[in-house]
């Protein structure tokens, strides 16, 4: 349960940093309010057993003021904050947020996000699972609180346009890739 909501001015963030650009354009002067963030790893997972997508579901902020819940849909993410690969980074939060050890990554692309306001980049990967390579049962770290769910394949592409769930591009996006790449 979601309470005690109380909005207060960002300042002194270690993940986002509020900034102005002013520049000239076709000899305009314009102005531009951006944030820089850090960039991301995302990972589409697929259980060969279970014959289904390994997501993760929590509780977004920005989110719950659109619509008044803030659960969203997610792939198995996480920002670049330390001096590791992005192979090494994306393998932690399969670790981290649910709980296994993958043996092969793949690097499906990488995009950019939020190009209005931020412009981050995301790097999408793909991994394989089953249940001999789960080590604990998921989650998150320190304070995250996040449900791994598990969506069978069967209702991926209802999944896909079913705006009662709220979700990203990015997981509709990897979804499609392995629908093209994997099944037809």
């Amino acid at each position: 349960m979601i309470d005690n909501i109380t909005l207060t001015q960002c300042q002194d963030s270690n993940f986002v940093k509020t900034q102005r650009m002013l520049y000239t354009q076709k000899g305009i002067p314009k102005a531009w309010d951006m944030v820089h963030v850090h960039d991301s790893v995302a990972i589409l997972i697929y259980h060969t057993e279970k014959d289904a997508f390994v997501l993760v579901k929590q509780f977004r902020p920005p989110v719950y003021l659109q619509n008044k819940n803030g659960y969203t849909y997610e792939l198995c993410a996480g920002i670049v904050d330390k001096e590791l690969s992005l192979e090494e980074i994306a393998s932690e939060e399969i670790d981290e947020e649910c709980g296994y050890k993958i043996k092969k990554l793949e690097r499906i692309t990488s995009f950019y996000t939020a190009v209005g306001f931020a412009g981050a980049q995301q790097t999408l990967f793909y991994a394989e699972v089953n249940e001999s390579m789960k080590i604990h049962e998921g989650g998150g770290i320190d304070v995250e609180e996040i449900e791994v769910i598990y969506l069978d394949i069967s209702e991926a592409k209802t999944f896909i346009l079913d705006e009662s769930h709220a979700k990203t591009p990015g997981i509709m996006y990897a979804m499609m890739w392995w629908f093209e790449n994997f099944k037809s």
